[in-house]
């Protein structure tokens, strides 16, 4: 029986590799989407602010760079944007895109690189946050789960909670802690709200852990009025 319980924990545990080879790029992006309406960025806002300063012309260059897949182009661009406009909202996106587009393009150092200039530079509290748990994703493509761990350990904003305990959730599994992973997924779970469509993801990845997490809540519920 234990031997048998061990076999299925290997291949869920192969099977979620498998995913997040496949998917972990995606998943990011999704989750940096979510994240970014959590930090309240608003993207009308983003672009009177950038037409306004002269940081505008910098990130509209890193655009263009990161939309040609010009590796040269686009360091350059972001070199100078760190240079000039550190402080800006601007230069916090900028980073968040460079590190996308080198994270496609396979080099993760690079991409890492960013990430940690956005993590310890960002221009809020909104965008660090955002920078170490995209860094945190970076870094489980790299197989090293214990730093990845380390990013989402200092405090967050509160607005974040569900999304660390999701990535934290993915590490656990991919470390094989099976238990760790199905509390951190049920707190994410739990507390994005029913109207995010991550939430979703997060439900079919329970789902794939055996974990029915309606059918829980369900069953609370039910305790709570007896």
């Amino acid at each position: 029986m234990a031997n048998h319980l061990d076999l299925e924990e290997q291949e869920q545990l192969d099977q979620l590799k498998h995913f997040w080879a496949t998917w972990g790029t995606l998943i990011s992006s999704l989750l940096t989407i979510v994240l970014l309406g959590l930090a309240g960025w608003n993207g009308y806002q983003f672009w009177q602010a950038r037409q306004a300063t002269q940081a505008s012309a910098l990130y509209d260059a890193i655009e263009a760079a990161a939309a040609a897949k010009d590796g040269q182009r686009l360091a350059q661009a972001f070199s100078d944007m760190r240079a000039k406009h550190s402080g800006t909202t601007q230069a916090s996106q900028a980073g968040l895109l460079v590190a996308k587009v080198q994270q496609e393009v396979g080099k993760l150092d690079l991409a890492k690189e960013a990430l940690n200039w956005v993590a310890s530079s960002g221009s809020d509290e909104g965008y660090k946050a955002i920078g170490r748990i995209r860094l945190s994703s970076v870094l489980i493509a790299q197989g090293e789960y214990d730093q990845a761990l380390a990013q989402l350990a200092p405090d967050f904003p509160p607005e974040f909670r569900a999304a660390i305990a999701d990535r934290k959730g993915d590490i656990f599994s991919l470390l094989g802690k099976r238990d760790e992973a199905i509390a951190q997924y049920k707190l994410a779970y739990k507390d994005f709200e029913p109207s995010v469509e991550y939430r979703r993801l997060v439900e079919i990845k329970l789902n794939a852990m055996g974990v029915r997490p309606e059918e829980n809540a369900s069953n609370l519920a039910k305790d709570a009025v007896k």
